[in-house]
């Protein structure tokens, strides 16, 4: 991935965990200081999100956010703290993922 896409991609990760009531202090402060980041690069970023949500990676590559450490430390951040937990099943027995379900094992 990009610096141009990782950056976008932690926007709309940010924007999208901002839409729920669950979304942790956390989350919040790493979304708002992204943005912050961003716009120190661009001056604004109205020009860069097209729609709500949806970021224009031309306009990011413009304003050179993929050669800006604090940037790129700032959206690392963000999508860490926003992708899912990491569960490796490999070799397992046994296991089920989600609510609600019935299992039967015969080892």
């Amino acid at each position: 991935m990009s610096g141009v896409e990782l950056v976008a991609a932690a926007l709309a990760a940010g924007a999208s965990a901002g839409l729920t009531d669950t979304v942790s202090t956390a989350v919040k402060d790493a979304y708002s200081a992204l943005r912050e980041a961003v716009a120190r690069r661009m001056g604004s970023l109205d020009a860069v999100e097209t729609a709500p949500g949806v970021w224009s990676t031309d306009e990011l590559a413009a304003s050179g956010v993929a050669d800006d450490a604090a940037v790129l430390a700032a959206a690392e951040r963000l999508l860490r703290l926003t992708e899912g937990p990491r569960i490796d099943l490999r070799d397992a027995k046994g296991v089920q993922v989600g609510d609600h379900n019935t299992q039967h094992n015969t080892f």
